[in-house]
């Protein structure tokens, strides 16, 4: 028989109310407590029933994640990181893709939150980004954490998790410069992700610690898709004087640049060294593999979900006056393979 919040209270030695404060994470419940409860739900495999805790009162135990995002493999493991903080700590995921840019994205993110009741909203790029949709969940008086580029010194008024793009992009172009490269052209990602603005700056402040000139024709605009790396790489191969290596906003970017110059006929990476970012399953899925910084996708997706958890039960915590806005940082790292593995760098074949 599936065991019930009443079996865990016995098996714990508490009140059921006791159960429900720990479930609920509130601050009032000692730490032997917490711990004796949890074994208890550990050893009686004990799941709350979300739709009863629901309909019972006001607070909701459900989360959302809002997400516009082409790359299937980034949102894969989105999903799986917030769902496995959400099967963990008691909590059911309502998962709603949409379009940053659609004219009524602020009324569709505030009708599904009031429709599906929720207790908070998990935000990626580039919605976390957007200030009209920030605006209208503040409205709502909804808890929501932010997943955003930023930097060690990133500050927010409200719980976000930092993406260290910058140094993470720092240390990628520096990685060519020491493989004796010094024509780097650099392929971004869409406008208005604040990704794409981080890695150029690292990128940027990589040549310039390094005293090589910016050649202003390496540096294109792109979007984060495979076609747009193959498109914008055929480019920079067209030029009369061409990059020896190419940093690649992510690795769908990458990939496609890596295919089209393959195709053209450079040899990779003797004649052209390629970067990519985030190190994705594109990463790994060309030939050769591709240099790149190491993102933890699912595991930022989980610290994303227990932040917002943890704020939420504040947030409810009668004991609290108020609570701390709390931040989770991450820096990738870099991954060096055969992409950019070369004595040095050697002039393309014209």
């Amino acid at each position: 028989m599936k065991s019930t919040i009443t079996d865990v209270a016995k098996l714990a030695g508490v009140s059921i109310k006791t159960v429900s404060r720990v479930i609920n994470m509130e601050d009032s419940v000692t730490e032997e407590t917490l711990n004796r409860v949890s074994q208890a739900i550990k050893q009686l495999n004990y799941q709350p029933n979300n739709a009863a805790r629901n309909l019972k009162g006001t607070n909701s135990y459900t989360l959302g994640f809002v997400y516009d995002n082409p790359n299937a493999y980034y949102i894969i493991e989105m999903q799986e990181g917030i769902l496995a903080e959400c099967h963990e700590r008691g909590y059911e995921l309502i998962i709603h893709p949409c379009k940053a840019n659609q004219v009524n994205i602020v009324s569709e993110i505030k009708a599904m939150a009031k429709r599906s009741q929720l207790a908070g909203l998990v935000i990626s790029p580039p919605l976390s980004e957007t200030p009209e949709v920030l605006a209208a969940i503040e409205e709502l008086d909804l808890s929501y954490v932010r997943i955003i580029s930023g930097c060690k010194d990133s500050v927010e008024p409200t719980p976000c998790v930092f993406i260290h793009d910058r140094e993470a992009a720092y240390k990628i172009t520096e990685h060519l410069i020491e493989q004796g490269h010094r024509d780097i052209a650099f392929i971004g990602g869409d406008k208005g992700h604040h990704s794409t603005d981080e890695r150029l700056s690292g990128y940027l402040a990589a040549l310039k610690d390094h005293d090589i000139q910016v050649n202003t024709d390496f540096v294109v605009d792109g979007q984060y898709t495979f076609d747009s790396g193959a498109t914008e790489a055929k480019k920079l191969l067209s030029l009369e004087h061409k990059p020896t290596a190419i940093f690649c906003c992510n690795d769908e970017i990458g990939a496609g640049a890596l295919f089209a110059a393959r195709l053209i006929g450079f040899d990779i990476p003797s004649q052209l060294a390629i970067a990519g970012f985030e190190d994705s399953p594109f990463s790994r899925q060309t030939w050769p593999q591709l240099t790149t910084a190491a993102q933890p996708t699912n595991l930022i997706a989980r610290k994303a979900a227990s932040l917002l958890i943890s704020h939420i039960a504040a947030k409810r915590s009668k004991a609290k006056t108020g609570h701390a806005v709390t931040h989770q940082h991450f820096e990738p790292q870099l991954l060096v393979r055969e992409s950019t593995r070369a004595e040095s760098a050697q002039k393309p074949v014209a």
